[in-house]
């Protein structure tokens, strides 16, 4: 997906626009992308051989070198395009924006303007038909299936009227954006099947076939946010909206599964009130700023907090 080409950080007035109505999906027609489905089944099915290949073949050094590859990747996403891009939640000097941009591109989850537009959509409209992967419309839609099938009209309008500024006038993003194809397919694809070819004589059929089941994991680690966390958890913080707190969400994304939290604080750097050591886009932002490469961090007042729980949480989770 690339960016709206009539966005160019022109926002129209808000009153242009009507509100939606209600967080429930209305009946559609779905238009496949028959491309991506070729594409996303071929991960997964790469994937499911690679599995195969971490029990029989493969090198350790070969299991080392992707996890640490993936944890890179989950921290770009978590701590860069979602964190810092999308939420302004801290800001960042140059060094580390250059750094997370390059561990998003690890991910491959489209360019971070690719990733701030839709995310900024779905805080925005969350659970309704300008939500890129509305809940409402099911799980798999709101884990895969919304990138299987064309947009909503509804994400496509709502997207020209998304503050996309700051976004557009950051040169290290419109950097990873023109130079996207060689740039993600290097350090996501090409690195982590050479370097093991290269160093510790893997074959090129495992080494490809472990990295693409890391590119699958990540994939589904991050859409697990998008699915589990808005259907299968606890609201202590607000009953009146779909995202909820889920535990292995938050292992498998290293921190950001504390998501009816994040909806009602999302401009919070923590993503959570709760300190734990499992937070590990918090707590690189913390080395970070420490060492003076991270400022300007947000947080909500305690006694915020324990208003809004009080007001709207559901009793039975906290």
């Amino acid at each position: 997906m690339s960016p709206n080409s009539k966005n160019n950080g022109d926002i129209l007035p808000e009153r242009q626009l009507e509100r939606l109505v209600a967080p429930q999906a209305s009946p559609r027609k779905f238009q496949i992308v028959y491309f991506n489905i070729l594409t996303v089944g071929y991960t997964h099915l790469a994937a499911l051989y690679g599995i195969y290949l971490c029990f029989t073949v493969a090198l350790w050094k070969t299991l080392l070198l992707n996890f640490v590859v993936g944890v890179f990747a989950a921290i770009g996403v978590g701590a860069g395009a979602h964190r810092l891009w999308s939420h302004r939640s801290y800001k960042a000097k140059f060094p580390l924006e250059i750094l997370l941009m390059i561990f998003h591109s690890m991910a491959f989850q489209n360019t971070v303007i690719d990733f701030v537009r839709d995310h900024r959509l779905h805080h925005k409209y969350s659970d309704t038909d300008a939500d890129p992967h509305n809940a409402t419309r099911g799980f798999f839609y709101s884990h895969y299936g919304w990138l299987l099938v064309k947009k909503h009209p509804e994400v496509t309008r709502r997207g020209q009227y998304t503050d996309m500024s700051d976004i557009y006038s950051n040169p290290v993003l419109n950097f990873q954006r023109k130079y996207a194809i060689p740039l993600i397919g290097t350090v996501c694809f090409i690195l982590p099947t050479f370097l093991p070819v290269y160093f510790w004589g893997e074959t090129v059929n495992t080494a490809w076939h472990i990295c693409m089941l890391r590119y699958a994991l990540n994939l589904n680690f991050t859409f697990s946010i998008n699915s589990f966390t808005h259907m299968y958890g606890y609201q202590p913080f607000d009953k009146n909206i779909l995202p909820v707190n889920n535990f292995l969400a938050n292992i498998v994304t290293l921190g950001e599964g504390h998501h009816n939290f994040h909806h009602v604080f999302p401009w919070d750097y923590r993503g959570t009130h709760v300190s734990n050591l499992w937070n590990i886009s918090c707590l690189l932002i913390d080395l970070f700023a420490w060492i003076g490469w991270a400022y300007g961090l947000k947080t909500v007042p305690e006694e915020v907090i324990q208003a809004r729980i009080k007001r709207t949480a559901k009793m039975d989770s906290i």
